[in-house]
C-alpha cells in the first residue's frame, strides 16, 4: 500500500509547487485515471482516495472525467493497469500505493504526455510528481487521546509491514500516549500484509487477549475496529471515520485528506501549470486530520487533542522531539532537539515503551 523509504525523498517535500506544462485540450474533459491497490470499501485507505476523486469531479465538473480501477496488485499487474489507462487517452493517472513507485515510473518513460503522480512514492521523473503525507503527526495526537482512555495502560497496534512510514505512526502514536500516561505500553502484531481483514481481526483478538483495551492499526480494513467494537475495547481509526464500523469502540480518527490536493494537481494539468516534483504535507497543509471522536470521550480530552493539533500546526509541536531512546536503551536525540525530515524517513527503529521486534 503505502510504503515510503527514502531520505531521497527528504530533499524535496514543500506542498507548494510551481507548475507548467501544455494545456489540456479546452474541448473536451480531462481524463483522469486512479489505480487502487484494494477494493472501495466503506472506510480505509483506499476509501480517502476515492474520496479525493470524488473532490475532483465535485470541484471540476465537466472539465474531467474520472476513471478509477481497483484491487490492482503491486508489481505486473500495476503496470498493466497503468499503460491501458495510459493508452486510452487518460492524462493524469494518480497511482496511490508505494510498490506503483515503479511500475509508474517505468509507464512514464513510455507516455510523456501523460502526467503522473505517484503517491507515496519518493522517485519523481520528468512527468512523474510524489507526494505522501505526514501521517505520523496524526498519530500523535491520537496517541494522547489513548493515553488518556486507556484504563490497562496498554494498547495494541496491528502493523502491515515494517517500513519507515509504519514505525513512524507506531513510534508517534507511543510518544504521544507517554506524553500524557507514562506508563503507558504499546504491543505491536505484524501482519506483512496491507489488506487481510482475517488476518487483521486475529492480530486485534490476540492483542486484547494481552491487555490491551485500546487498539490502534496501520492497514487497509475496518476489521480492527469492529473486533474492538465486539469486545467492548477501544479503537483510534485509521484512514477513515469508522463510526458506522465502531459507533461505541472509536475514541478519535487519524483521517487523511487528498480532495484538495488531487484538485490542485487535476487544474494544474488543465491550465497548463502542472510540474513535477514532491510533497510531504501534514496537519499544517489539511493533509493530515484527528477529530471524529466517540462518545466516550470527554470534552476536555478532546480540547487537548485538538490544541494540540492546533500546536502542530503552528509548528509549536514536533512529535518526535527529544529526549527520544530507542526500546533497547540507545538514545535516539537529545533534549532540546528534533529529528530531521531525514532522519524521519529513514526511521528503523521502535522508540522506548513499544514492546516488540522490527519484523524481519
Amino acid at each position: 500500500m503505502h510504503k515510503n523509504l527514502a531520505a531521497a525523498f527528504a530533499a524535496a517535500c514543500f506542498l507548494t509547487l510551481p507548475f507548467y506544462g501544455a494545456p489540456a485540450v479546452a474541448s473536451e474533459p480531462l481524463k483522469v485515471g486512479f489505480v487502487y491497490v484494494a477494493p472501495v470499501t466503506d472506510a480505509g485507505w483506499i476509501r480517502q482516495h476515492d474520496d479525493g476523486r470524488k473532490a475532483v469531479e465535485a470541484a471540476l465538473g465537466d472539465k474531467v472525467k474520472t476513471t478509477f480501477v481497483e484491487n490492482v496488485a503491486e508489481g505486473a499487474d500495476a503496470e498493466r493497469v497503468i499503460r491501458d489507462l495510459a493508452q486510452t487517452g487518460h492524462k493524469l493517472i494518480f497511482t496511490p500505493s508505494f510498490g506503483y513507485m515503479e511500475p509508474t515510473l517505468k509507464v512514464a518513460k513510455d507516455f510523456p504526455d501523460v502526467r503522473f503522480e505517484s503517491i507515496t512514492g519518493y522517485k519523481t521523473a520528468p512527468n512523474v510528481a510524489a507526494a505522501n503525507a505526514r501521517y505520523y503527526e496524526g498519530r500523535y495526537l491520537a496517541g494522547i487521546v489513548a493515553g488518556r482512555m486507556t484504563k490497562t495502560h496498554v494498547a495494541g497496534y496491528v502493523a502491515g509491514f515494517p517500513i519507515p512510514e509504519v514505525l513512524q505512526g507506531i513510534n508517534a502514536f507511543t510518544l504521544g500516549m507517554r506524553s500524557v500516561n507514562p506508563k503507558a505500553q504499546v504491543r505491536v502484531v505484524w501482519l506483512n500484509a496491507w489488506f487481510d481483514p482475517p488476518k487483521e481481526r486475529d492480530a486485534a483478538m490476540t492483542l486484547m487477549n494481552q491487555d490491551a483495551d485500546v487498539m490502534a492499526f496501520h492497514t487497509g480494513s475496518n476489521a480492527v475496529m469492529v473486533a474492538a467494537q465486539e469486545r467492548g475495547k477501544m479503537a483510534v481509526a485509521y484512514h477513515s471515520d469508522m463510526r458506522k464500523s465502531g459507533p461505541d469502540a472509536q475514541i478519535a480518527a487519524v483521517t487523511h485528506q487528498w480532495g484538495d490536493y488531487y484538485t490542485r494537481r487535476t487544474r494544474a494539468v488543465l491550465d497548463g501549470t502542472w510540474k513535477p516534483g514532491t510533497v510531504w504535507g501534514g496537519v499544517k497543509q489539511g493533509m493530515i486530520r484527528v477529530g471524529d471522536f466517540g462518545s466516550r470521550v470527554p470534552a476536555s480530552v478532546q480540547k487537548e487533542a485538538l490544541a494540540r493539533q492546533k500546536d502542530i500546526a503552528a509548528g509549536k509541536l514536533l512529535p518526535f522531539a527529544g529526549p527520544i531512546a530507542d526500546n533497547e536503551g540507545k538514545a535516539v536525540i537529545a533534549r532540546g532537539q528534533s529529528l530531521s525530515d531525514e532522519q524521519i524517513l529513514g526511521m528503523n527503529y521502535l522508540v522506548s515503551g513499544v514492546q516488540g521486534k522490527i519484523a524481519k
